[in-house]
């Protein structure tokens, strides 16, 4: 426990420093979105093509990971869809325990990956969100086809911003140069290392600074729900399905670790434009959040 809380209390400090700053008011309210966006575009997708370059990655991880994850989303999945016959919530709502459910938040990950179990973990994470990203994507927009069903979906239009995602790219060329062993002439680690500095101290700040507390008053049963689903069932589930499938080491970790993050801050982004219940949405990201700050310690400690 002692070392996973060293790891990850700086990690939220960051995050509620970026708050405290937000609701200073400082440097200005405009900062931050420009700071999200360039940690977003320009920070992680320079680290992930660093630190995924640089390493060593067994060919079996890949599938590995490519099996455990799509196991795990598959199952959770259905357990959101289970419980979902039993609430009988509106779509709007559903919507927003789904991606709460299922999401994750990458900044949040990448850092505590790095922090817990150095560059090898980070660059299996970095492999694990290139897998994940783009099905949670997927079975995000078919959920709001299903449940809302403002049109029919425009397929190409999502593929499209999956094939873009600036953090699918990175990792996937990280991960072709390191597997062509090319490695870095030391003008380009001079140019890439301080730009992964950057990345992961600037992303928790924008993370902290996007929290919307106001979202949480009067906190509702799916905020509950989403919140139990994500930070304490889908770690356990996590572990479980590492054990049968017979994974060992640093992936198992990396895994668990994965299943335990807090909900995506994008997702409200994608309930405000596809008719979900955008305000649900941020109560629910701002909660995990700062839940995940006694659940991940304790979920780690447990599980690993």
């Amino acid at each position: 426990m002692d070392v996973v809380l060293q790891a990850l209390v700086p990690v939220f400090a960051l995050i509620l420093l970026g708050q405290f700053l937000r609701r200073m008011h400082f440097p200005g309210d405009g900062f931050w979105p420009l700071a999200e966006r360039f940690t977003y575009y320009v920070l992680f997708p320079a680290m992930l093509v660093f630190k995924l370059g640089s390493a060593s990655i067994p060919p079996s991880a890949y599938g590995q990971l490519l099996f455990v994850v799509f196991a795990l989303v598959g199952v959770m999945t259905l357990q959101v869809v289970v419980i979902q016959l039993f609430w009988k919530w509106p779509g709007a709502v559903f919507s927003s325990v789904f991606q709460g459910s299922l999401r994750f938040n990458t900044f949040v990950g990448l850092a505590a990956a790095g922090l817990l179990l150095g560059d090898e973990a980070l660059s299996l994470f970095a492999v694990a969100i290139a897998i994940m990203i783009p099905l949670l994507n997927l079975l995000c927009i078919l959920m709001f086809a299903l449940v809302i069903g403002q049109g029919p979906v425009q397929w190409r239009s999502v593929f499209g911003t999956i094939i873009r995602n600036p953090l699918i790219i990175g990792s996937l060329a990280g991960a072709v140069w390191g597997f062509v062993g090319l490695g870095f002439h030391p003008l380009l680690v001079g140019f890439l290392a301080p730009l992964s500095s950057m990345a992961l101290p600037l992303g928790l700040l924008t993370v902290g600074a996007g929290l919307q507390l106001k979202a949480l008053r009067g906190a509702s049963m799916p905020i509950a729900v989403s919140s139990v689903l994500k930070l304490c069932v889908f770690p356990v589930l996590a572990a479980a399905l590492a054990s049968l499938f017979g994974l060992e080491g640093l992936i198992v970790k990396v895994v668990i670790l994965l299943a335990a993050l807090p909900t995506a801050s994008s997702a409200y982004i994608l309930a405000r434009q596809l008719g979900g219940d955008a305000s649900l949405m941020a109560g629910i990201i701002s909660g995990q959040t700062l839940l995940a700050m006694f659940t991940m310690p304790v979920m780690l400690s447990l599980l690993w």
